[in-house]
């Protein structure tokens, strides 16, 4: 069991299954240990300390006290978690043994295919895409319903089909996780006398996700792209979620399989919300309250994610049933279509680090525009935002535990709330919206700003100045806010200050030479004006130079009293020269 990839498991399936889930948390925080290295450390075996993490039974508590040693953890405290899921898993079990028709934020496996309701059509639709190609790519948002629809819709139905048209053919279902080359190279590489084998792959995102070896991870793609020669014994049809199409289309083989045989999936319509809704109450010889399916159709149509959702609220509803009875009281009781993954968050923030606590906490008002005397609306940001952050590694991977948990929804590329009712109805999330409501604003303005200046080609007319300036860097200079901003606003703001001490700069010596020349124009005026007064300042002398005259007068004649007469002598005083 310890060489095969670990079963993918929900916090929320049940308290075994959420032990499990954090016993694998554990080992992943202690370094990401070996079963072998962890087995060398405590006197149990590599299968035994392996099965406590698979979720399907509960552990011993010799078991799980050897597990949290091996990791480095405290085992006494790992105690009262280990009491408290035996004491949930006692009471979560229905006192007449009948099953429940609604498996929560769990896919419905092939066994459940009597449970599962809404989705003929597209089942059909991909049944006659797979018999058609020999490899098929199914793609979809996060929560949107992928594994449900291949496990217990196509896998069903290929069963049949098998059966009916080629009698020998196995269907095999399977998810990468780490290794995937390695333990599926038999699976991939069938004996010409063997039968056919459909293998349908679920979780394809995995193989980008948590296989680490390039080769290994091409080896497997090899593997499941050799299903389109003629002469293979194999047919693929593979679910990837809708984010890493991008990175599927990086591989040419896959690249031409998304353009030649893909499907995707949308959201369940009214009348399909309403059949997923009854026909599983109705399998159970149980009844649903007409106004309890026009609330959740209401509540979950147009959300994002809202499959799983949807499922865990009928879930604990179902719980809380009267008799053969779904009421909307019911309902009311367990907190509605968010009671349940709100209580998942908190389970979920709570067993985060604080560096942990503190991205989660940027991340979640990142998809948040609020109201200005209006009610705040959720915001969509593409994945390129969250890896342009200080620490991308660090936000890819909250992002990852947070759509795991069902309260965000991850497709085409982008990441917004499973639910818009989330901004009022998870009271943790609406404390942090209150109090950084003006901070909010400001960078909604700064991530618009940062945008419209980099479509612009940098244009320095579109960097801040002055106030807008002086209040961004008010609220995000402060060492808790390092963190919150995207490469490009980071940018943005740099280029902005530089652009301002450049022009304070400017402005400065554009002053100083101003003053210079005031201070030249008032010298050259001191000396002036000093000269000036020296020389009025000096005595007069003189001597009376006689000057006679002879002709005509010197200027033209006119009559006055004062015409001089030929041979007078003109007398002219002149200063005395030094």
């Amino acid at each position: 069991m310890a060489g095969r990839p670990e079963k993918r498991l929900e916090p929320d399936d049940g308290p075994v299954q959420r032990l499990a889930y954090e016993l694998r948390l554990l080992r992943e925080q202690a370094g990401s240990l070996t079963y072998r290295t962890m087995a060398q450390r405590v006197r149990f075996s590599v299968t035994t300390l392996a099965q406590a993490a698979s979720g399907e039974r509960m552990p011993s508590l010799q078991v799980l006290r050897a597990y949290v040693q091996a990791c480095g953890a405290d085992p006494d405290e790992w105690q009262v978690r280990w009491k408290q899921a035996v004491e949930e898993s006692a009471a979560t079990r229905d006192t007449a043994g009948t099953p429940p028709p609604y498996r929560g934020p769990a896919p419905y496996e092939p066994e459940d295919r009597a449970y599962f309701f809404g989705r003929d059509s597209l089942v059909a639709e991909l049944v006659a895409l797979v018999t058609e190609r020999r490899f098929a790519i199914l793609s979809g948002a996060s929560g949107s319903g992928k594994s449900s629809l291949l496990r217990a819709g196509l896998v069903p139905a290929l069963q049949e089909t098998a059966g009916r048209l080629r009698p020998s053919s196995l269907v095999r279902l399977l998810t990468p996780g780490e290794g995937p080359a390695a333990a599926y190279d038999r699976l991939l590489n069938p004996c010409p006398d063997e039968p056919e084998i459909w293998v349908v792959v679920d979780q394809f995102e995995e193989v980008f996700a948590l296989c680490r070896n390039r080769a290994e991870r091409n080896r497997f793609i090899d593997l499941l792209l050799a299903a389109r020669e003629p002469d293979s014994r194999v047919r693929v049809v593979l679910a990837v979620r809708a984010d890493y199409r991008g990175r599927c289309a990086e591989h040419p083989g896959l690249a031409q399989a998304l353009r030649d045989s893909s499907l995707r999936i949308g959201p369940m319509s009214p009348a399909e919300l309403r059949e997923a809704v009854t026909g599983p109450a109705a399998a159970e010889g149980l009844l649903v309250e007409r106004e309890l399916t026009n609330r959740l159709v209401q509540d979950v149509a147009n959300q994002p994610g809202g499959l799983p959702i949807l499922s865990r609220a009928l879930l604990e509803t179902w719980r809380k049933r009267r008799g053969r009875m779904l009421t909307l009281a019911a309902y009311e009781a367990v907190g509605g279509v968010l009671g349940p993954i709100v209580a998942t968050g908190e389970e979920v923030y709570g067993r985060l680090s604080p560096a942990q606590a503190r991205t989660v906490r940027q991340l979640l008002l990142r998809m948040v525009v609020p109201g200005d005397c209006s009610p705040d609306t959720p915001r969509p940001i593409p994945m390129a935002e969250l890896r342009s952050l200080p620490e991308p590694e660090e936000a890819v991977r909250v992002v990852e535990r947070l759509a795991h948990a069902r309260l965000l929804t991850v497709g085409g590329d982008m990441v917004e709330l499973a639910h818009e009712a989330l901004l009022t109805r998870w009271a943790r999330l609406r404390g942090w919206i209150e109090e950084d409501r003006e901070r909010l604003r400001e960078q909604c303005r700064l991530t618009e700003a940062a945008r419209i200046w980099q479509e612009f080609g940098r244009d320095p007319g579109a960097l801040y100045r002055g106030i807008r300036l002086a209040r961004a860097e008010e609220f995000f200079t402060a060492p808790k806010m390092r963190g919150a901003l995207t490469a490009q606003e980071r940018a943005f703001l740099s280029a902005s200050r530089q652009a301002c001490e450049a022009e304070r700069w400017e402005a400065a010596r554009t002053t100083r030479r101003a003053r210079c020349l005031w201070a030249s124009l008032a010298a050259v005026l001191a000396v002036v004006l000093t000269a000036a007064l020296v020389s009025l300042q000096r005595p007069r002398t003189g001597e009376r130079l006689p000057i006679e005259t002879a002709g005509p007068p010197l200027w033209p004649t006119r009559p006055h009293r004062g015409r001089m007469r030929p041979g007078a002598r003109l007398i002219v005083w002149r200063r005395g020269l030094d």
